[in-house]
C-alpha cells in the first residue's frame, strides 16, 4: 500500500478506508455471502447456550438474513465505510429480539461469532502478498462490529425497558382495577379467593428521602421482593409510603413474607392481610387491611404483621356512630395547638411511656409533662384514667378516619 492510500486511512469509530488492495479482497468475499450466513445460523451458532432453543424461523430465516445483511454492508462499504452511517436495521431487529425475549448476551455473541467467521473467510481468500490488504480489512471489521454491536446493545435495553415499564404499568392498572371495584382491562379477571394486602413503609425504608427516583427504586425492590415470596408476578400499587398488593389464588400470605420484605423495607414495616372471597370483595378487604395498618400505628402496637383481631377494641372505636361527633368535639379545644394534638397521638402509640415519647418527639422528657398537663387542663382529659385514655384514643381515630373521608 503506498503513501497515499496511508494518508486515506480513517480515525475515530468509522471503518477506515481502504486500500484498493483490500477493496478487492472484500469483493472476492461477497459471493460466499448467501452461503456463509446460512452455515453461520445452522451451524456456527449452534455453540451459543440457548440458541437450540429459538424458534425454527428465528434461526434459520431472521438471524441469517440479519448476518447476510451485516456482512453483505461490510464487504460492499469496505472501499470508504460509508455504509455504516446508519444502524437502524440492527437496532430495528435488536428491539425485535428485546420483545421476543432473546437474551442479551446470546444475541451479541451472534454478532462476535458472525465477524470472526467472516475474517475466517476473508482470511481463506487472502493470496499471497495480501497480508497487509487482510490487516486492513481485520481493522476495519473490528470498527464496524465496535459500532454494531455497542447500537444494538442500546436499542435493546431501551427497548426491554420501555417493556418492563409498559408491563409494570399494566400490572399497576390491574391492581388499581381490582381495588377499586372496577372492571379489569388488558387481563384476566381473578376467579375464586384473592389475598390482598396493605404495606405500610416506615421512615427507614426511604433511605434517600422522598425523590421520584429513590421511590421508584423501593418500589422495584419491594415489587421483587413480593414475586419472589408468592413465585408469581403479583398485582400491587406502591408509593413512597407503601401501598396495596392483590394476589389472585391466594388466601394466606407464605410465612417468609414479612422477613423477605424487611430486608427490602426495612424493620418498621407494617402488613395486615385479608383473604376476599371473590373479586366483588376486594375493596372491602383492601379497606379493612388500610384501617389495621392505620389503627395498629396509632395504637402504638410495634410494627409487623397486624390482624383485625390484635386491634379488636381499637377498630371498634374508630367506628364512627351516633356518639363520635361528640368524642372528636373532645379534642376541639386543641385547635390551633398542632403540637400537643401531636404529642398526644405519640404519647397514646408509645403505650404513654413519657421518655419514648420524649425521644420520638426530641424533647426533654419535663416538656412532654408539661404538655400531657395542658391538654388535661384544656379537654378535662385525665390521662391517668383508663377510661378517659379510651375516649381520647377514639377521639383520634375518628378524626383521623373523617379526615381521611373529607380529603
Amino acid at each position: 500500500m503506498d503513501h497515499e492510500e496511508h494518508a486515506e486511512l480513517g480515525s475515530g469509530d468509522r471503518p477506515p478506508r481502504l486500500s484498493r488492495a483490500a477493496t478487492a479482497l472484500a469483493a472476492r468475499c461477497e459471493p460466499q455471502v448467501n452461503d456463509l450466513a446460512r452455515r453461520m445460523a445452522r451451524g456456527v451458532f449452534e455453540q451459543l447456550r440457548g440458541y437450540a432453543e429459538l424458534p425454527g424461523d428465528v434461526k434459520d430465516v431472521e438471524i441469517a438474513a440479519t448476518a447476510r445483511h451485516g456482512m453483505r454492508l461490510f464487504l460492499r462499504g469496505a472501499p470508504d465505510g460509508s455504509r455504516w452511517d446508519s444502524l437502524e436495521y440492527f437496532q430495528e431487529r435488536a428491539a425485535q429480539r428485546a420483545e421476543e425475549g432473546m437474551p442479551l448476551h446470546l444475541l451479541l455473541r451472534g454478532y462476535t461469532l458472525g465477524a470472526r467467521e467472516l475474517w475466517r473467510a476473508l482470511r481463506e481468500a487472502a493470496g499471497p502478498g495480501e497480508q497487509e490488504a487482510l490487516a486492513e480489512l481485520t481493522e476495519a471489521l473490528f470498527t464496524a462490529v465496535d459500532r454494531v454491536v455497542g447500537a444494538v446493545a442500546e436499542s435493546y435495553l431501551d427497548e426491554q425497558i420501555a417493556l418492563v415499564a409498559e408491563r409494570h404499568e399494566q400490572r399497576r392498572s390491574r391492581a388499581r382495577a381490582l381495588l377499586d371495584g372496577r372492571p379489569v382491562i388488558g387481563g384476566p379477571t381473578p376467579d375464586g379467593p384473592v389475598l390482598v394486602l396493605c404495606l405500610r413503609f416506615g421512615t427507614s425504608a426511604v433511605t434517600g428521602g422522598r425523590s421520584p427516583v429513590t421511590v421508584r427504586r423501593l418500589s422495584r425492590r419491594v415489587q421483587a421482593a413480593l414475586d419472589r415470596a408468592f413465585g408469581t408476578e403479583v398485582l400491587a400499587v406502591l408509593d413512597s409510603d407503601g401501598g396495596h398488593v392483590v394476589v389472585p389464588g391466594i388466601v394466606e400470605p407464605p410465612s417468609r413474607l414479612r422477613e423477605l420484605l424487611r430486608e427490602t423495607a426495612g424493620s418498621e414495616l407494617r402488613l395486615a392481610a385479608d383473604a376476599a372471597t371473590a373479586i366483588g370483595d376486594i375493596p372491602r378487604a383492601a379497606q379493612l387491611t388500610a384501617e389495621v395498618v392505620r389503627i395498629a400505628a396509632a395504637c402504638g402496637v410495634l410494627p409487623g404483621v397486624h390482624r383485625l383481631e390484635d386491634v379488636l377494641l381499637e377498630y371498634h372505636l374508630s367506628r364512627p356512630s351516633e356518639g363520635s361527633a361528640r368524642i372528636v368535639a373532645m379534642l376541639d379545644p386543641l385547635a390551633g395547638r398542632p403540637e400537643l394534638v401531636e404529642t398526644l397521638r405519640t404519647h397514646l402509640e408509645q403505650r404513654q411511656d413519657r421518655r419514648a415519647t420524649a425521644h420520638l418527639l426530641s424533647l426533654h422528657p419535663n416538656s412532654v409533662d408539661n404538655r400531657l398537663a395542658r391538654i388535661q387542663d384544656l379537654t378535662g382529659l385525665d390521662l391517668a384514667d383508663p377510661r378517659d385514655v379510651a375516649l381520647a384514643l377514639a377521639a383520634l381515630l375518628l378524626r383521623d378516619a373523617d379526615t381521611r373521608v373529607r380529603e
